[in-house]
């Protein structure tokens, strides 16, 4: 958990990049300084977050959007079927969710694949959910999702992790 660019994503690359036991993904920003996908155990990116200059322009049924921010919904997509994969063949020991946020409360983002793999992981003894929220999103988080097991973690606490 932590605030609002804190750097809470750079965090996690940069924890994940000392280890092979983790997928999932991420949400770093890309050079242009839009948030993009990253698959954790691939590296490979894809476009997630769009410029709406013009709605007339553009087919906004292809688009979510929260407060200033405009993400493709097929991204998310992309991101659901892969995550919900991983509940049924997944060897690793942590999965990412980058980010749990708005969008997710309004069943819309990475919602689905929040919902599975939480209650999948609830009583995992040997893996692990890592789902990266802001501080202020915490408890609606946990309450939404019902939540009855985890641990917060700041930033500074994944070296901990074994």
């Amino acid at each position: 958990a932590g605030d609002i660019r804190t750097g809470k994503t750079t965090a996690v690359l940069n924890w994940v990049n000392t280890r092979n036991d983790v997928d999932g993904w991420l949400c770093p920003d890309n050079e242009n300084g839009k948030r993009c996908f990253l698959n954790v155990k691939s590296q490979n990116r894809f476009e997630l977050e769009v410029e709406v200059e013009n709605e007339l322009e553009v087919d906004m049924a292809k688009i979510v959007s929260i407060g200033p921010f405009n993400f493709l919904r097929s991204a998310f997509k992309k991101a659901n079927d892969y995550l919900m994969s991983l509940t049924s063949e997944n060897e690793n020991q942590y999965i990412i969710i980058d980010e749990l946020g708005r969008l997710e409360l309004n069943k819309e983002g990475l919602h689905t694949a929040a919902e599975d793999l939480i209650s999948k992981f609830l009583n995992a003894d040997n893996q692990h959910l890592i789902l990266v929220v802001r501080s202020y999103l915490l408890d609606d988080i946990i309450a939404f999702y019902n939540i009855s097991k985890y641990q917060v973690l700041a930033k500074g606490d994944l070296s901990s992790l074994v």
